[in-house]
């Protein structure tokens, strides 16, 4: 609990300092290997993404030859499976597969969420290791509640049942008011 109140508060702390930049900018979309189009917009806690909103987010980068990423890859498809109509899982490969290799991957591991090509989206990659001050670890997690707050973030592997929990306080938290 304190390294996810530690996470927090630095995460909040640097997305309160970069929203100001990041409001002068356009939003940026991505694609994903479907060709599914989708609107990112930074807000000062987290996130706003489009298709995605009132859903818990697993936000996650991985690698291919990654093998703790590959061993989230069933986790994900079972925390997808059961709670499709709440959660949002998008995943971002890494390690440099194009969209056509990504599918073919996407396929032979029964992946059941979007997927998104690093290597196409580079620029989605350098703004949240800019606003996360990520080093390029990976399996490389973040968790935003349904209103698109960043609540946790880590590097490494979390087993099914710590996502399973943060599943679960995420979507019974109490939303809050938006300040104007």
């Amino acid at each position: 609990m304190k390294k996810l109140i530690t996470a927090a508060f630095m995460i909040f702390s640097l997305l309160g300092t970069l929203h100001a930049d990041n409001a002068k900018k356009d939003a940026l979309s991505i694609q994903d290997i479907n060709g599914k189009s989708y609107t990112i917009q930074g807000t000062p806690e987290g996130l706003k993404i489009s298709g995605m909103e009132g859903k818990v987010v697993f936000l996650e980068f991985f690698g291919h030859r990654c093998p703790p990423c590959l061993a989230s890859i069933p986790h994900l498809i079972d925390m997808q499976n059961k709670h499709k109509d709440k959660l949002a899982v998008l995943s971002v490969e890494v390690q440099g597969l194009g969209t056509a290799q990504l599918k073919a991957f996407v396929k032979q591991k029964g992946i059941n969420y979007t997927v998104v090509s690093g290597s196409q989206e580079h620029l989605f990659v350098s703004y949240i290791a800019q606003r996360a001050q990520w080093q390029g670890s990976i399996p490389f997690f973040l968790a935003l509640d349904k209103q698109g707050n960043v609540q946790f973030i880590q590097a490494g592997l979390l087993p099914e049942s710590a996502l399973e929990e943060l599943f679960t306080q995420l979507d019974n938290k109490k939303s809050t008011p938006q300040k104007k």
